[in-house]
């Protein structure tokens, strides 16, 4: 007898919430398109420093962020929609982190990993960004120094319950409009 393991099919994506029947489906646009996007997005790594290395290892074939929908990194601001800030930002750094998110082409994420970016970690210090919170809006932060790898897909998932349930004329709203005023951002 042979230990060869046998693996069940592949699960596919749940299809949106809508109407069925023997040949069709019908559901609203806000929902085919949450799906689409959540399977298919493309992260911009800013990484300065230990937290690089473990979204590394998150890539990695162990770990292999690539089955979230995530595998195409983009090292294009024009052609990323989730911004992944890891490890220390220095204070001149910031403009160029600002510069990258402005970048972006609507709709856009940003996820800060480990404690550096999201609170300057242990450097309580004049030269090092005490979170990127200050400069940019975040929507998900993944703690830790440095985060495990488990924590980063975390991370994702959340930042893909984000996208599926957001709203298209979200980016349209008064709410939006007030954060992005916040930053200085137009």
């Amino acid at each position: 007898m042979s230990d060869v393991k046998i693996y069940d099919k592949p699960k596919l994506s749940n299809s949106p919430l809508g109407y069925e029947g023997p040949g069709f489906f019908a559901t609203s646009l806000d929902k085919a398109v949450g799906m689409a996007r959540k399977n298919s997005i493309w992260p911009l790594p800013f990484a300065t420093s230990c937290c690089g290395i473990e979204f590394m290892a998150t890539m990695a074939s162990h770990y292999d962020l690539g089955r979230f929908g995530s595998e195409r990194l983009s090292f294009s601001p024009r052609q990323a929609d989730l911004l992944m800030v890891m490890g220390t930002i220095a204070k001149k750094m910031g403009p160029i982190l600002r510069q990258v998110y402005e970048q972006m082409a609507e709709p856009k994420w940003v996820l800060s990993m480990g404690a550096c970016a999201s609170s300057g970690g242990i450097f309580d210090t004049y030269s090092v960004l005490q979170g990127i919170d200050r400069i940019i809006p975040v929507d998900v932060y993944v703690p830790g120094c440095p985060p495990r790898p488990e924590q980063v897909i975390d991370g994702l998932l959340q930042i893909q319950k984000l996208v599926e349930n957001e709203s298209l004329r979200r980016r349209d709203s008064e709410e939006y409009k007030a954060l992005q005023a916040k930053y200085g951002l137009e």
